[in-house]
Parts: structure tokens; sequence; C-alpha cells
């Protein structure tokens, strides 16, 4: 006989079910939203960005929960080949939310994060470079993203706390972070700009944050004795290079999506707010840094974009997370 309890629990083993499927990729939704609330406060929209960054930090406290329930079966079979090739999105995740608490002012939180950031970046990446190869989908490039995510943290609180030396250890992952973009490109399957399910937007993403990390490095050498002259016109040059990159890859993704429109849901959709959230705020942050004026305009029409983007792919989740629910629901 069934014991009536168990009738009554169905909807948390239900939940709990839904839950633990979960594709760590989820960490873009944190990346997406942590970004926005970055965007946001750029924009002078303030209550807005605390309500962003409220969510990004629920989100990732759902993400490091998930990360403990999955921890034993990773030990258990070995980290290789357990651990999925989107791993390093809690790195960026991470760096992304600890960005959002620095410029909201809560710096001690920040420094946190960054050391977690760093953390779980020296443990992570080498595991999962080694499983890149060619013709590969967007998450290739999430070892660029979680190096420059640390590059921009650490250059945000350099400003704040006055540190050349924490300056001086953020150019060095903006740089290493563009080597991995090389990398990253030469392993990415450029099909995937018509045929990926939202991932592959990271191909601009990674450019976007590469052009925020040198925008605040810029800020940064105006508050503090950092380079010299030539270095910081280098550093100036290599910033609006990226940006113009990243806006160009920007076009191209979007004209994509419209010649192959890709409607149906997909957790990876929230890997294409995130670049798109990114590349309004390296065009307000180039802006600021470079004193450039237009490009704050432009930045406010695709963090708005941004925003849509944002409101219509959890739209998608609440959907697909009831219907998931549902059916799993015993009958």
């Amino acid at each position: 006989m069934r014991i009536p309890s168990i009738g009554r629990m169905s909807g948390t083993s239900a939940l709990r079910t839904w839950w633990s499927q979960r594709p760590p990729a989820t960490g873009a939704a944190v990346m997406a939203t942590g970004i926005l609330s970055v965007g946001l406060l750029l924009a002078g929209h303030r209550v807005l960005s605390r309500i962003a960054l409220a969510l990004a930090a629920a989100a990732w406290l759902g993400l490091v929960a998930d990360a403990a329930v999955r921890a034993p079966g990773w030990r258990g079979r070995g980290a290789d080949a357990a651990l999925p090739l989107a791993a390093l999105t809690p790195v960026a995740a991470t760096a992304a939310l600890g960005t959002a608490t620095a410029v909201q002012g809560g710096q001690s939180l920040a420094k946190a994060l960054l050391a977690l950031s760093v953390l779980l970046w020296a443990v992570l990446l080498l595991v999962v470079a080694r499983r890149w190869k060619r013709r590969m989908a967007g998450t290739v490039f999430l070892g660029c993203v979680a190096t420059e995510g640390i590059a921009l943290l650490g250059a945000v609180l350099a400003v704040s706390a006055g540190a050349a030396w924490l300056a001086h250890t953020a150019l060095v992952f903006f740089w290493l972070g563009l080597v991995f973009y090389v990398v990253g490109l030469r392993c990415f399957d450029l099909r995937q700009v018509t045929r990926g399910a939202g991932d592959h937007w990271i191909l601009g993403g990674g450019l976007a944050i590469a052009a925020v990390a040198g925008a605040r490095l810029v800020l940064a050498s105006h508050r503090m004795y950092l380079w010299n002259n030539d270095d910081r016109a280098a550093l100036r040059g290599v910033t609006i290079a990226l940006l113009v990159l990243a806006l160009v890859c920007y076009c191209l993704l979007a004209v994509a999506e419209v010649l192959r429109p890709r409607l149906g849901y997909d957790v990876r959709r929230w890997a294409t707010v995130f670049p798109m959230g990114m590349t309004a705020v390296a065009s307000l942050s180039v802006a600021t840094a470079l004193g450039v004026p237009w490009l704050r305009d432009l930045g406010r029409v695709l963090l708005w974009i941004a925003v849509a983007a944002w409101c219509v792919v959890l739209a998608g989740a609440v959907l697909s997370a009831s219907g998931g629910l549902r059916s799993r629901a015993p009958r």
C-alpha cells in the first residue's frame, strides 16, 4: 500500500529531481544578472542595479549549493572525466558577482569573492583546458571570460583600495585572458554562429569583458602611477580595438539570429544575455575611461536591449521549470 505522506512530498521530490538535473551552465544566469547590475548602475539606475545584484547573489548561492551536491560525484569518478566543459562558469560567475558587489561599495565581500574566483580558476583551468579541441561550442571561450573576469574585479578593487600591486596583477590576467581568447578562437566551430543554442555569443562576450577590464585598468592608471605614457597609450589602443571587435561580433551574431532563428528556450540562452549586457557595459566603461561621450548613448541602448533579453530568457526559464516539475511529479 502506498503511504499517503509520500504523495504530500511529491512536490518537493519533483523540485529536487528538477534541480539536480540542471547543468552547471546555469551559472551564466549569475554572470548575466551580475553584469546587468553593473550596467544599470553605470547608467544611473541605482535601485534597479541593487535588485539585479540581489537576484545575482541568490542565483550564485544556488550555484554553490549545486556544486556542493555534485562535488562527491566529481571526486568519485575523477575530476578530468566528471567536470563539464562549462566548469569555468562558476569562476566567471563569482568574478561577475564580485564586480557588481564592488561597484555598489561592498569592498570586503568583493575581496573575498576575488580570492575565491582566483582559487577556483587555479584549480579548474588546467583540468578544463586539457579537454579543449577543434570544433567546440562557445564554452571554449570561458577560459578567456573567467580570466578577464578576475582582471576586471582586480582592477575595480585596485582603484577603490589604491593598491598598485593589485592593478599590476590584474594587468597580467588581462593579457593572459587575451591569450586564452586566441586559443579559444582556434578551437571554436564557426558553424555555431548559425547553429548554436546560445553559448556561441561568448565569441563576442570574451572581447567585451576584455574591453571592460582594459577600461578599468586605464581608469586605475589615472588614479595612481602604474605605467609610463607609452604603456598607457598601448593599453588604450588595445581597449578601443577590443570594443570595436566586440561591437562587430555583436552585429554579426544578431544578424545570424535573424537569418537563422532559434526561438526555443535553452538554458544556454543565459550565455547570450551575458555578452549582450557585457557589450553594453563595455561601451559605457570605455566612454568614461577614454572620454568618448557618444559611446555612453550607445551603451544605454544596448543595456536596455540586454535587459529585454534577460526578461525573455527568464520567462523561458520559468516556463521550462514549471513544465519540468509537472512532468516529474508522481501521478
